[in-house]
């Protein structure tokens, strides 16, 4: 596993873990379980008329004069994505209510699939997460089992596919990160440590074990952002 390099490095190092107060933590592992697509089974919840958001992505081409050019794939596939009828305008006005049914047709349909993480991301929800609250609410009640990961708790962004985009990669990420962090804290628990533990986010700021297991993809660039924020 991969907390147990940590560990090791401390063992070596003739240090006492109890004694310590403060444990900042730099990491990759956001950044490999994505580059590797090693993350859980995905799907994605959001308005209808926009389960193509991903797939579309963006028109610009980073590299314009490449004919060979291809978008990159996207990390929840375009069966895995599921529409609920229901719309708010960029004010946060509702134009279509909620609809129930279309909610619970979503719900099974995810039941089916088989998914380990569910990203809900309905238009314009920076605005007015209603909606959007509402459909992550059901999913986590129907389906305990499933992480679900709302794109107003994770990105109050405007612009429909850098925010499911974020979304998605976040719920991507939930299940091997939520493993790896329990199994830190439970080894440093069970090694009488009663410091605070801050993990490195890409801002070079700090959040706690709870935050980073809850929003896995702001520690994406952690690695490279903690060598720079330790050299400093």
């Amino acid at each position: 596993a991969l907390h147990e390099g940590i560990f090791s490095g401390l063992a070596q190092a003739s240090t006492d873990i109890s004694a310590i107060e403060r444990v900042v933590h730099g990491s990759t592992i956001v950044i490999n379980t994505i580059i590797e697509r090693k993350g859980a089974r995905t799907a994605l919840v959001t308005t209808k008329g926009f389960a193509d958001v991903l797939e579309i992505a963006r028109g610009n081409r980073p590299d314009m004069y490449n004919f060979r050019y291809e978008k990159p794939i996207p990390f929840v596939p375009r069966d895995l994505c599921f529409e609920v009828d229901e719309r708010v305008d960029a004010d946060g006005r509702v134009l279509t209510p909620l609809n129930s049914a279309s909610l619970e047709a979503a719900v099974e349909a995810i039941r089916d699939s088989g998914v380990e993480a569910v990203a809900v991301c309905t238009l314009h929800s920076y605005s007015n997460p209603q909606h959007e609250q509402a459909v992550a609410d059901h999913i986590r009640s129907s389906m305990p089992h499933v992480v679900v990961s709302a794109s107003h708790e994770i990105s109050g962004m405007w612009r429909e596919y850098e925010r499911a985009c974020t979304t998605a990669l976040n719920a991507f990420a939930r299940p091997p990160i939520d493993a790896y962090l329990s199994e830190l804290d439970s080894e440093l628990t069970a090694q009488s440590f009663t410091g605070h533990v801050g993990l490195v986010q890409s801002t070079g700021g700090l959040t706690d074990l709870i935050d980073a297991r809850l929003r896995p993809v702001t520690l994406l660039e952690s690695g490279p952002v903690a060598g720079v924020a330790g050299f400093a």
